[in-house]
């Protein structure tokens, strides 16, 4: 009868041994899980933050590129071909009177 309950408490006692290896085992990945789930937030924030850099980049981009468009339509007219002849080439319309400094 003794070696019966003997063999039945170290049977009890190795259950209770196993069953706090797979808890600690089990804290031990929750643990690592939080810390991989932590990392992946911050990258998260990064990403979220280039991402919104780059938003404005596209956006300063788009209003440049229509500056350069309005001043491509622009220097197809007539008044910027004036322009560039009065600055440039100090040409003069027939009945106009140039005052030079000195």
């Amino acid at each position: 009868m003794k070696k019966k309950r003997r063999k039945n408490q170290n049977k009890i006692a190795n259950n209770y041994l196993g069953m706090l290896a797979i808890g600690f085992v089990a804290v031990v990945l929750l643990v690592g899980l939080f810390m991989q789930s932590r990392t992946l937030r911050n990258r998260l924030a990064v990403y979220d933050a280039r991402a919104a850099s780059l938003e404005e980049s596209i956006e300063d981009e788009k209003a440049r590129t229509e500056e350069i468009e309005e001043l491509k339509k622009y220097m197809q007219t007539d008044e910027y071909v004036e322009e560039v002849a009065r600055d440039k080439l100090g040409l003069v319309k027939d009945n106009e009177i140039v005052f030079k400094e000195e």
